[in-house]
């Protein structure tokens, strides 16, 4: 979206078509200045037959081709278009560059964002606008707003990640519990725990209101996610692994406690939040390749079940003391 604001700024007259999947239109539907044609993964083949009929009669100048994935391939192949931009060959996954007749300079070690910002660049757009105004209905706020209490401070936790093969981001109930206490006990923060309505996040979410020994808001399962962005526009401060709700928390600038040990902050961390994260991914990095992070590629995974276990609960207080201690001297209860 801010690639996309930053056009928008640039170029006000522009049009802009973009090709999203179904889950992600649910989150950004009512963008302004925006058409969305919308991909349903779930049915791939009818899907592609759809957009592509849907293209008999349009021509673009620009195809932007910001998702390296051979999805994502497939789909641009339905797309006429006269200039085709992807990624360069180092960061072009799954033969994007045999999709595309033109590509991005490569940059190394960069974050996904100013990957993506790479994009504008090759326009000749070298300011970039890092501005979402993701809509949010009112009927969205209001949920929020009668879900969420007025406590002087809102803690927000989504414990869980994606569930992937080998995908080992998650912390433990246990620990989450454990800052939960102390967050409440210190600042009489509310807890709110966010998360989808899988096996795995319902289990976190009984076990971390069972253990926590304070009052928890326990809203797994119960959000859209227009709903869940309205609950994190509302909160001081969130804790979460390496996951989506990271990233919509930043879209709202509400402060993010990121918890790294298995994929590097530098390449997927929160945004504008690096201040927070709680970073063991080098130590875990050494501990299972003997390098240090510099020698691997850069994103390298950590498939190490127990790579989480190197964050400490007393590493996620210290940086709740960080937000929570500053607002309170500020007297902001917002």
């Amino acid at each position: 979206m801010p690639v996309i604001r930053t056009i928008q700024t640039a170029w006000p007259e522009t049009r802009i078509t973009w090709v999203i999947g179904e889950t992600e239109f649910g989150l950004m539907n009512g963008m302004d200045g925006v058409d969305f044609i919308i991909f349903d993964k779930r049915r791939s083949i009818q899907s592609l037959r759809e957009i592509k009929a849907g293209m008999r009669d349009k021509k673009f100048p620009l195809l932007l081709h910001m998702h390296a994935s051979m999805r994502a391939n497939f789909v641009s192949r339905t797309i006429p278009a006269d200039i085709r931009i992807g990624f360069d060959k180092q960061r072009a996954r799954d033969y994007q560059w045999m999709f595309t007749n033109q590509r991005i300079p490569w940059r190394p070690e960069q974050h996904v964002m100013d990957g993506l910002f790479g994009f504008a660049e090759y326009l000749g757009l070298t300011e970039p606008v890092l501005r979402w105004d993701i809509p949010i209905p009112d009927a969205d706020r209001q949920f929020a707003s009668d879900a969420v209490g007025k406590a002087k401070s809102i803690l927000a936790i989504s414990p869980c990640t994606s569930q992937r093969f080998r995908n080992y981001r998650n912390w433990s109930a246990e620990n989450f519990a454990a800052v939960a206490q102390y967050a409440h006990q210190t600042y009489g923060a509310e807890i709110v725990l966010t998360g989808a309505a899988t096996r795995i996040e319902q289990e976190y979410g009984a076990a971390i209101t069972a253990e926590a020994g304070v009052p928890v808001n326990n809203l797994i399962g119960k959000t859209n996610l227009k709903q869940l962005l309205a609950i994190l526009d509302r909160a001081d401060l969130l804790i979460c692994p390496d996951s989506g709700p990271a990233h919509m928390a930043t879209t709202v600038r509400t402060p993010v406690i990121g918890l790294f040990a298995t994929s590097n902050t530098g390449r997927t961390g929160p945004y504008n939040s690096q201040d927070l994260v709680v970073d063991r991914y080098p130590e875990a990095v050494n501990r299972e390749f003997g390098k240090p992070v510099s020698s691997l590629r850069w994103g390298q995974r950590v498939r190490d079940p127990d790579a989480m276990d190197l964050i400490g609960t007393q590493d996620v207080t210290a940086k709740i003391d960080m937000v929570l201690r500053s607002d309170s001297l500020s007297g902001n209860s917002d």
